[in-house]
């Protein structure tokens, strides 16, 4: 059995950005803040939810040291080092590995959509690369590319390859996952509205987007469900369930971006070619955050 990275919520923290695009560390340094006082479990850096796919190599590099050096070893910090370019992805784990990162979050190949046994070498060669704990991150629906439980299986293999952070939409294949590869790897969910049913499966906890702006709330549904109260996780997260579907009304970070502004945080607008909420959507979140306080 391999050590496990965390459990509970981890959150996949949003960059926030100056008016000029360029990123605004010291609100960073809030959003840190605000996570670890609300019992945030990990901190992801440099995910999807953190326009990791626009940030240049030196940007995502000072984002992994700001983010180490400001948590502290309070909580792990996971840096998020994927790329369709194996040897790219290579260079950028090596250097989080140097800033201090605690474990890699690697999503698959996008655009190039590798094959099971492109996948295979993909990872291997990255995990030869680092001494670091690595989560496999499945989306296919962002990345057109996705595992297969044998694939799953094999990597699970390699020392350091640890763990998964599941998004594909597919509970039964959760299932047949933890099923195939027993203690060999750890289950994150990867969708908030799955955590509690993953969790039910054997999953460690969530790899967060809502966690953004109702932190304690996710640690709390993910602490339930780790002491085996499924019932009271199960009731938290269908509480909740409205603001996490409203996360998601337009593409990720938009919605979470303008409800953390929203909240006093000055996270600023997302990089193009992602761009502002319609204003029929930003009325709806709006109204929603109004059902949980969190907006007068």
């Amino acid at each position: 059995m391999k050590n496990t990275i965390f459990t509970g919520s981890g959150v996949a923290i949003v960059t926030p950005m100056n008016k000029d695009g360029s990123i605004n560390y010291e609100e960073f340094g809030k959003l840190i803040e605000f996570q670890i006082q609300n019992n945030t479990d990990a901190i992801i850096a440099c995910g999807t939810t953190g326009e990791s796919a626009t940030m240049s190599h030196e940007e995502h590099c000072d984002v992994i040291k700001y983010a180490v050096d400001k948590v502290n070893k309070r909580v792990p910090v996971i840096a998020g080092t994927g790329s369709n370019d194996t040897a790219y992805a290579v260079e950028l784990s090596k250097a989080a590995e140097q800033l201090g990162a605690d474990a890699l979050l690697i999503v698959t190949p996008y655009y190039n959509k590798a094959s099971q046994k492109g996948l295979i070498k993909h990872y291997l060669t990255i995990a030869d690369s680092v001494n670091l704990p690595i989560i496999l991150y499945n989306v296919p629906s962002r990345t057109g590319c996705g595992f297969q439980v044998d694939t799953y299986k094999e990597l699970a293999k390699h020392k350091n390859i640890c763990a998964i952070k599941e998004a594909n939409g597919s509970i039964s294949s959760v299932a047949e996952t933890l099923a195939a590869c027993g203690n060999d790897i750890d289950v994150y969910s990867g969708n908030d509205d799955q955590t509690v049913p993953i969790m039910s499966l054997g999953g460690k906890g969530v790899i967060s987007v809502f966690a953004n702006v109702m932190p304690q709330e996710m640690h709390d549904i993910t602490a339930a469900a780790l002491q085996g109260d499924f019932k009271k996780a199960s009731e938290l997260q269908l509480k909740y369930l409205e603001l996490m579907n409203t996360l998601f009304i337009d593409v990720n970070p938009i919605p979470v971006k303008e409800a953390l502004n929203l909240m006093g945080f000055d996270c600023g607008e997302c990089r193009m070619p992602l761009c502002d909420m319609s204003d029929a959507n930003k009325e709806k979140l709006v109204n929603c955050m109004k059902k949980y306080n969190l907006v007068k």
